[in-house]
């Protein structure tokens, strides 16, 4: 029983060498990732807002900048002495009303119970010198959240402030999630 167990460690070892020696294309661990055309230092300027909310634009700016942060592909350095421009813009945003109720409300009136929010946006990769653009995709995003409720039989108002807050806070959510994704993207198969 003894040298069969040996055998099978020899063959195991025989073959892992075999593996090694011959040359296969194989790699282990993560590919190196890098931008398109192999710049290491680039710009990131304010995204452009298209839509009618103010504001959102240095969300995206801050998730994307952050993102080549913690990656370390590329270093976000100033106009000046950078090799490639991160362009981005906000192309669209809606807020969608869903899950109408009726329920213990005068007739014709209707209160909304959640909203979804719906983002669009586009980033693109230019070259600074000539302001080619290498890479560009657009990407979109989606949430939901519960609206305001009026709870009590004697209010007929929410707190307006909630909603704000609410909008806010699921459009950051949005922007790293959205610009995550773009980063990878971005960075893969180059």
């Amino acid at each position: 029983m003894y040298p069969k167990i040996e055998r099978k460690k020899w063959n195991f070892s025989f073959l892992l060498v075999a593996l090694v020696l011959s040359g296969c294309a194989y790699n282990l661990g993560a590919p190196d990732r890098t931008l398109p055309m192999g710049y290491r230092q680039i710009t990131i300027p304010v995204f452009k807002n298209r839509t009618a909310e103010p504001g959102i634009e240095t969300s995206f700016t801050n998730a994307l900048i952050t993102e080549f942060e913690r990656s370390r592909i590329a270093r976000v350095t100033l106009p000046e002495v950078s090799e490639a421009l991160v362009q981005g813009e906000i192309i669209e945003l809606k807020y969608i009303s869903g899950a109408p109720s009726t329920r213990d409300l005068p007739t014709g009136a209707v209160l909304a119970s959640e909203f979804r929010i719906l983002m669009k946006a586009k980033v693109s990769l230019k070259r600074k010198s000539d302001l080619v653009t290498l890479w560009s995709q657009e990407f979109s995003g989606e949430r939901t959240y519960v609206a305001p409720q009026v709870t009590a039989a004697g209010l007929n108002t929410v707190n307006p402030l909630y909603n704000l807050s609410a909008r806010r806070q699921n459009i950051e959510a949005m922007a790293l999630e959205m610009m995550s994704e773009a980063h990878d993207r971005l960075t893969e198969n180059f």
